[in-house]
């Protein structure tokens, strides 16, 4: 009579632990797919993408052009660079209102302060041919936003 009891006892035992860990297997395996739980995982790990790819392309662009603006970095010195890109950038604005203001035809080449290139040019500042690149650079830039009316 004891052992009956014992192993009613223990097959209760056993009979209620599988029905605990049973219904919970069934109820995180009724639905395998969750299609809401897919699409916010794959939410968050396209989000993951993109900072991961955002941090990617900010690093690759202060380790490839130090100043991180969107002209070329050819070297020279920083005081070079800024007076030309400056200095550029200012005449070229004023040439491209000018034509837009007197209905001239779009032609940045055809300035003679884009041809010279040498406005706020010392000899301190270096390579006389590197300041005449940036400064024609920026006065391109500058030119085209001048004449568009900015």
């Amino acid at each position: 009579m004891k052992l009956r009891k014992l192993a009613s006892g223990i097959a209760g035992a056993v009979f209620a632990v599988s029905i605990v860990f049973g219904v919970g297997l069934t109820a995180n395996a009724q639905y395998p797919n969750d299609r809401y739980q897919r699409d916010r995982d794959y939410q968050r790990d396209r989000d993951q993408r993109r900072r991961d790819r955002d941090y990617r392309d900010r690093d690759y662009n202060r380790r490839n052009n130090r100043f991180n603006d969107d002209y070329p970095d050819w070297g020279g010195t920083f005081d070079l660079r800024q007076t030309a890109l400056n200095a550029g950038a200012n005449e070229g604005i004023k040439a491209g209102r000018n034509d837009r203001r007197r209905n001239r035809p779009y032609d940045f080449r055809d300035e003679s302060g884009y041809q010279k290139a040498t406005h706020d040019y010392s000899s301190r500042l270096g390579d006389r041919g590197l300041y005449q690149r940036y400064y024609r650079i920026a006065f391109e830039h500058a030119y085209a936003d001048g004449y568009e009316g900015y």
